[in-house]
């Protein structure tokens, strides 16, 4: 078994669903006693807020922060990395320029869910950053999926829920109508599927909320990491 890298506390919530579902899947695959190998550099979240989409002195200062970590985690013993959120994989290729092990992207595992489902056209939730950036897009569109966004207002009001809320633990009815209805317009505008894309998404929607299939990130991306860690 590989020991896997987790930079979490982006946030602390969705690393807890991490750390237990990783464990999880791979005792569900090995039985008895076993458990994962991982090694957690766990950040001061106030330290890593994401700068505006287009402040490229910002985003470059978080792509060194982030690769610090990831070369810490390297030399503690890790052979594949995770980043436990969905919005650093925005400078997730200087980050892979910092080390030599893999880094198990969050996107390419949900993309590789949607196309299985047969899917060609997908609403994205998340930060504005998340929404906003190419990663997404990019990897969906190279398997023939189709990308879509919410309206700027809607992108304004999830943004701000996510930091004014959902990463604080406050998770509401009141809150979750709104993403449900946030949805609808999407689905009303074509989307045949959702990607939950920020890891604290999925601990605010239910089972059943939606009406077309929804993309838990945080458990596709942990499936990739399981695969990893026990393949070869």
């Amino acid at each position: 078994m590989k020991t896997l890298g987790l930079i979490g506390g982006i946030t602390w919530l969705s690393t807890v669903e991490y750390y237990r579902a990783i464990n999880q899947q791979v005792n569900a695959r090995l039985g008895g006693h076993h458990s994962a190998k991982i090694v957690l550099y766990s950040v001061d979240f106030a330290e890593f807020q994401p700068p505006a989409p287009d402040d490229e002195v910002g985003w470059a200062d978080i792509a060194r922060r982030f690769g610090d970590a990831a070369a810490r985690l390297e030399g503690a013993g890790a052979e594949g990395l995770l980043l436990c959120a969905n919005t650093p994989h925005k400078v997730a290729p200087a980050i892979r320029s910092r080390t030599r092990v893999p880094l198990v992207h969050i996107a390419e595992a949900a993309a590789a869910a949607v196309a299985a489902r047969g899917i060609d056209r997908v609403a994205l939730l998340g930060t504005r950053p998340t929404m906003e950036a190419a990663f997404y897009p990019e990897l969906l569109g190279a398997r023939g999926v189709e990308t879509m966004v919410p309206d700027p207002d809607d992108r304004a009001w999830i943004h701000g829920s996510i930091f004014a809320e959902l990463t604080k633990g406050v998770f509401t009815d009141a809150t979750r109508a709104r993403y449900v209805a946030v949805i609808e317009r999407l689905v009303a505008r074509g989307a045949k599927g959702v990607v939950l894309g920020c890891t604290e998404i999925p601990l605010l929607l239910r089972e059943g909320d939606c009406a077309v299939p929804t993309f838990d990130t945080t458990l596709l991306h942990v499936g990739a990491a399981v695969d990893f860690a026990l393949s070869g």
